[in-house]
């Protein structure tokens, strides 16, 4: 009855198949979307529709912050806490900023030796408690954090426990995440290196982003099951269960589905491999430039290293490296403009002169041992320039 020859004729949908049109080429585009979200679902170990698409880590993470806080507040809860992690991405401190200008109390977690305190965290939570933010790796220092630590802290207060285990007659025990902290976990800089599954973290909420695991950027992921109160940040369309309004990129999620999958196949063998560079490394460094310190901690992912050059500016250092065809950077390309040099080292080391004078040197799976050798000859060399200058 009709021709075989399709003829698009959806350009206002979209120049290729929209996800949410009802025609064949909407369908095709619908099912590759949720071929990489089942996909993404089976690595982190979660239903399909605890997905959630996003544009990347940073969308992700207010999502999860101020979609769930928001949310609470909506359903009529009044006094709400959120705890978060001071080291972590902009993305999480300053959303949390943000909902300290909303009225909601804020406070940082604490930390000692690299770690979060968890028996000072177990005083810390209280009622009002309704989020914990932080991330899993640190971006700037590749410390990992100790997540599952901090959520059987939260699990404790959920099931009316103390430290100790004994029960807390005085408070009812909760029954919905309406009513409990709920913790959320940036695991952005996690795949490359760690289990990525939403229990390996202990977390409710869970944050991941394309470009820190492969060469695609402009999509992450937020891990959220439906029970979790969320709302969106924006209004918009249906998608992504109402709190992503937008069309969906199938062709970027199977891209970020991939990455995550060749991340988990090449895990063990990356370890290996980098933890090996950076013990090379670190002796290169350390026998060749004078007065370096190195941030790190007993749980470190080995392909992060970040180094303090305190009296040398390092912002100068990097356009050296630079020149040369080195790409290294100071700390998070989202805070590149801050003239305290790097947060995290601050939080972490509470060094001004060190937090004011860091490098950071990351790599990936593709990274030659050749590339890391070039790197310590040409910093070297860049290091011994800035110092004859400073001292003439």
């Amino acid at each position: 009855m009709f021709g075989k020859r399709r003829i698009y004729l959806d350009y206002a949908a979209g120049a290729t198949g929209n996800p949410s049109s009802p025609h064949y080429e909407g369908r095709q585009a619908k099912g590759k979307l949720e071929d990489a979200r089942t996909a993404i679902a089976r690595l982190v170990e979660v239903q399909s529709d605890d997905v959630i698409f996003t544009s990347g880590a940073t969308e992700s993470n207010a999502l999860a912050i101020l979609g769930h806080v928001r949310a609470l507040k909506m359903a009529g809860r009044k006094e709400l806490h959120m705890l978060y992690l001071p080291s972590a991405h902009a993305s999480i401190v300053e959303n949390a900023n943000l909902l300290m200008a909303e009225g909601v109390a804020i406070e940082a977690l604490p930390i000692k030796n690299y770690r979060v305190d968890t028996e000072i965290l177990a005083d810390m939570v209280r009622d009002e408690t309704a989020l914990v933010s932080m991330d899993a790796v640190c971006g700037e220092t590749g410390v990992i954090w100790n997540t599952r630590a901090v959520a059987d802290v939260l699990k404790r207060f959920r099931t009316g426990t103390s430290k100790k285990g004994s029960a807390q007659a005085t408070r009812p025990i909760p029954h919905s995440f309406f009513d409990v902290p709920v913790l959320h976990i940036d695991a952005s800089q996690a795949p490359l290196t760690e289990k990525m599954t939403r229990a390996h973290f202990g977390a409710d909420l869970l944050t991941l982003d394309a470009s820190k695991v492969g060469n695609i950027r402009g999509i992450g992921a937020l891990i959220a099951h439906r029970t979790i109160p969320l709302v969106s940040l924006y209004g918009g369309g249906g998608q992504e269960r109402g709190l992503r309004p937008g069309s969906e990129a199938p062709e970027l999620a199977l891209s970020f589905a991939a990455c995550l999958r060749q991340a988990a196949l090449g895990r063990e063998s990356f370890i290996t491999s980098a933890k090996l560079e950076r013990k090379n490394l670190i002796k290169r460094i350390k026998n060749i430039v004078p007065n370096v310190f190195i941030q790190e901690s007993r749980r470190q992912v080995p392909h992060i290293l970040n180094l303090s050059l305190p009296g040398r500016d390092t912002d100068y250092l990097i356009a050296l490296l630079d020149e040369a065809g080195i790409a290294v950077s100071t700390r998070s390309a989202c805070e590149t403009d801050s003239e305290e040099g790097s947060r995290a080292v601050f939080v972490l080391t509470g060094d001004r002169d060190c937090a004011r004078a860091t490098l950071r040197i990351s790599w990936g799976p593709l990274t030659r041992s050749c590339d890391l050798r070039r790197f310590a000859k040409l910093f070297s060399q860049a290091v011994a320039f800035i110092d004859n200058n400073n001292s003439g």
